[in-house]
């Protein structure tokens, strides 16, 4: 496997072409973009994380906490590269910076129909939560949500 590494804004381009050739991948217009991934990754230096294969970003997360717990967004891992351990190792390496900062509670959303994810995170674990009810408010209309085909 290759190497597992901090995310920075110097990522970004790289970043957005994997998560453009993720078939069912969402992304939003404001809070996916370089600005946007700029802010968040100021507002959480050193947690999100890439994964590297022949020198090129074949993995991603975007990882952050509020301080008391924390979430991870966009966890994907390039087709042709899965089943190696690259996203088993990129959770690894936000749970151990996680850590350090004293975080205890982490959570992802994963979409229903995303199988491949689904079965990644049961495979590796992650409890699926049936006891809640996930609500979220669209404070931005200008924040469009796109959906690769």
């Amino acid at each position: 496997m290759g190497q597992i590494r901090s995310m920075t804004i110097e990522d970004y381009q790289e970043v957005k072409d994997l998560w453009m050739s993720i078939r069912g991948f969402a992304i939003r217009s404001i809070d996916d973009s370089r600005e946007g991934v700029e802010k968040f990754l100021k507002r959480n230096p050193g947690i999100s994380v890439v994964a590297l294969e022949e020198g090129r970003i074949v993995g991603a997360i975007l990882c952050g906490h509020d301080g008391r717990r924390a979430t991870l967004y966009h966890v994907c891992v390039r087709a042709g590269f899965r089943k190696r351990g690259i996203g088993k190792a990129m959770v690894v390496h936000c749970m151990e910076k996680l850590n350090e900062e004293g975080i205890n509670k982490v959570a992802l959303i994963a979409f229903t129909k995303n199988d491949v994810g689904n079965a990644f995170w049961k495979g590796i674990g992650w409890t699926a939560r049936e006891d809640l009810n996930y609500y979220d408010f669209t404070l931005n209309q200008e924040n469009i949500v796109k959906y690769n085909e």
